[in-house]
């Protein structure tokens, strides 16, 4: 790959751009998919720091702030993240959203309280902020201060393996996950109070009865379904709702494309990439008219009203029964959809850090001109 004339220099200053992975271990989750997505597509320009082994917690943000600016010396680092070490000022930060700073109640005490004092400063501390969304920058900009020419807007992209899928690939998927009609509505989701499955069960049993019998809706990637419904709190399961639990990253396409909607219903998501590889896949998304779902559906699916039962109802019977429009918004969807590419995302993410480089040495140049007793 040729380089720039901004990569060119950037290597030539004997500096490197070293990328903070601490938080991105464990489960497959958006965050993790985002880095892993990017690093992949900059292997050879970036190098990774971890610690040894597996930190969370109290020791992990020790790390975090403690050791690893003694690794970044006077590179550039790059925080992929929501997180990074405060004294490090040479480095870009990805903030996928800001909720504990928004909704401090949906998350232990002790996880609200860093995030509300760590983010603010952070943001004004580091070179340049990626946000992924234009929601996720206004927000920024609105809950911390910072000015919003800080924040680059670089969405999440899109894998080419979320793409429809042959018949038998979405048969295989659906017996391995023990889903027992090929007619399904799924929900892709972990079981957090943002994510509103109990509205989305609460819109189903009000629908459930005026659908074909062999229509079922599958709940994917939270915990098993008496956890669920104990959570809920529903005095009533609704008729044919199947909880697989977790999904294998490899099963997803399949899941996605075999769906007649992806139903998401969060109150809040910086981005919503199950969204895009459901659209991606083919399936029709009905989802939350809040946040940046607009943005990221637009013409392509339904938004509703997520505290607005009979409007979800109406959604799902909608795009069960009207063929012509189910069609008309998967062909809407999977167009839209190759807007979000990792390519780009990785591309526009590199000259992000080329530029906050650039800076960084147009800052050093500007220092070593200083009269020496002005240093002093």
């Amino acid at each position: 790959m040729m380089m720039s004339g901004g990569e060119s220099n950037l290597m030539g200053r004997g500096t490197e751009v070293l990328v903070n992975t601490r938080s991105i271990g464990g489960s497959f989750s958006g965050v993790q998919r985002y880095a892993a997505e990017i690093l992949r597509r900059l292997d050879g320009k970036v190098r990774e720091v971890a610690p040894r082994r597996s930190l969370h917690g109290v020791r992990g943000h020790l790390w975090e702030q403690v050791a690893l600016p003694a690794k970044v010396k006077s590179n550039l680092l790059w925080s992929p993240a929501n997180t990074g070490p405060l004294s490090i000022a040479r480095q870009v930060v990805t903030v996928h959203d800001v909720a504990p700073l928004e909704r401090a109640e949906w998350f232990t005490p002790r996880f609200a309280a860093w995030y509300r004092w760590l983010i603010p400063r952070l943001v004004h501390r580091a070179y340049r902020v990626i946000a992924v969304s234009k929601f996720t920058k206004e927000r920024i900009a609105d809950l911390t201060g910072v000015d919003e020419s800080h924040i680059v807007v670089i969405p999440n992209g899109v894998d080419e393996r979320f793409c429809p899928r042959p018949i038998d690939e979405r048969e295989i998927a659906q017996r391995q996950l023990g889903i027992p009609s090929p007619h399904y509505v799924l929900c892709l989701s972990t079981l957090e109070p943002r994510k509103n499955i109990a509205g989305l069960i609460q819109a189903w049993n009000a629908c459930v009865h005026e659908i074909p019998d062999d229509i079922f809706l599958v709940v994917s990637g939270a915990s098993g379904k008496r956890h669920i419904f104990e959570q809920l709190n529903l005095e009533h399961i609704p008729a044919r709702v199947r909880v697989t639990g977790f999904v294998e990253d490899s099963q997803l396409p399949a899941l996605y494309s075999g769906a007649l909607a992806l139903v998401n219903l969060s109150v809040y998501e910086g981005f919503g990439l199950p969204v895009l590889e459901a659209m991606a896949a083919g399936t029709v998304p009905i989802c939350s008219n809040l946040t940046a779902f607009p943005e990221l559906v637009g013409n392509a699916g339904i938004l509703v009203d997520p505290y607005d039962v009979d409007s979800i109802a109406s959604a799902i019977r909608k795009v069960i029964e009207n063929t012509a429009l189910r069609d008309e918004l998967r062909a809407l969807a999977t167009s839209r959809s190759r807007n979000f590419t990792w390519d780009q995302a990785a591309q526009d993410t590199w000259q992000v850090l080329v530029d906050a480089q650039s800076m960084s040495h147009a800052s050093d140049c500007a220092l070593d001109r200083r009269p020496r007793a002005e240093i002093g």
